[in-house]
């Protein structure tokens, strides 16, 4: 009897032993990803602010400028674009609008960006843009990927249009989380004006026309879950300036945003909190499951050993019917 049960014991510690790399690198793959549907909102802040008043075209302080950031995800052409890339895709439909300290609209830039629902790597397909200019976006862009490691990654900059390193600074404690502290810096670079200004009749097109340009600059920071890949907290010190021209009345130059932008302190939270809830899902599929069934299976194996040496007496054969008694001889 214990010589069955040590067997059965065997087959689960080996069920046990497969299941545990097969979670890991076969399932966690493949079931980790961005759902196509998800949605997201963000208010950022910079408090206190320049900002250019178009009217007078002059700068000024103002107490905040807001920038409220959402990701909306579109089914319809993630459904679309899937059929044509064999693969999971996430398509994201973000709009960044900014308003000035009387919640009147600044700039408004709208994005698609396109990429693996797994790995977070861009995938290329129509419709992919920055305020309505096609783009061909290198690396990544909102979100690191699963499992992030400590280095450099590409980052897209949706103002210049191009991607460069952002740069892995250490791991700090943040909200009871260690998370990943990443950094970049964008030197000052000139870039389109914004399809929709604030003054009508103001248009990119005409501002080019009088010889202004627009340039900007940043350093972007971004605090990361290393698990789920995804940024807890952000700031960015922004600065942008409108140059040369016959707009400008004869000055060489004249800032059109500067201001060091923050997440609002509750935003902060609540993505700390889903964070928190979802890191808990990847971490069952990379650590608590696999070393759990490896755990099991060892303990499993040693009880099937020992179940097995119990049936084993020292000196004793092998044959159940070795240990009867003799048999008494007959007389006739």
């Amino acid at each position: 009897m214990r010589r069955k049960a040590s067997l059965v014991l065997l087959a689960f510690a080996v069920f046990c032993a497969a299941m545990s790399p097969l979670l890991r690198w076969y399932a966690f793959p493949r079931l980790a990803k961005i759902p196509a549907n998800q949605y997201q909102e963000e208010v950022l802040q910079a408090k206190p602010a320049t900002l250019l008043d178009y009217g007078t075209m002059q700068a000024k302080k103002v107490p905040q400028v807001t920038i409220v950031q959402t990701l909306r995800g579109n089914v319809a052409e993630s459904n679309r674009i899937e059929q044509s890339a064999g693969r999971d895709v996430v398509v994201w439909d973000s709009l960044s609008y900014v308003a000035g300290p009387d919640g009147k609209m600044v700039s408004e830039i709208p994005e698609r960006y396109i990429f693996d629902a797994h790995t977070q790597a861009p995938v290329h397909a129509t419709g992919e843009m920055v305020d309505g200019t096609p783009v061909s976006r290198e690396g990544i862009e909102f979100k690191w990927p699963f499992l992030t490691q400590k280095r450099d990654y590409e980052y897209f900059d949706a103002q210049t249009r191009t991607s460069s390193p952002i740069h892995y600074r250490g791991t700090v404690k943040f909200h009871g989380l260690d998370v990943y502290y990443f950094e970049q810096t964008i030197p000052w670079t000139k870039v389109s004006l914004p399809t929709k200004l604030p003054v009508k009749g103001i248009t990119p097109e005409s501002v080019a026309k009088t010889g202004t340009t627009r340039w900007y600059s940043t350093k972007r920071m971004f605090w990361v879950d290393p698990v789920t890949g995804a940024p807890v907290n952000g700031e960015e010190i922004h600065k942008e300036e409108l140059r040369g021209g016959t707009l400008l009345g004869g000055r060489a130059k004249v800032t059109a945003f500067a201001g060091d932008v923050k997440m609002r302190p509750d935003y902060v939270n609540y993505t700390v909190n889903l964070v928190k809830s979802n890191r808990l899902l990847v971490l069952l599929l990379t650590s608590y499951l696999p070393w759990g069934f490896l755990g099991l299976g060892s303990c499993l194996l040693a009880l099937a050993l020992w179940l097995e040496a119990r049936s084993r007496r020292p000196g004793e054969p092998d044959r159940p019917d070795a240990r009867l008694p003799d048999p008494e001889p007959v007389i006739a």
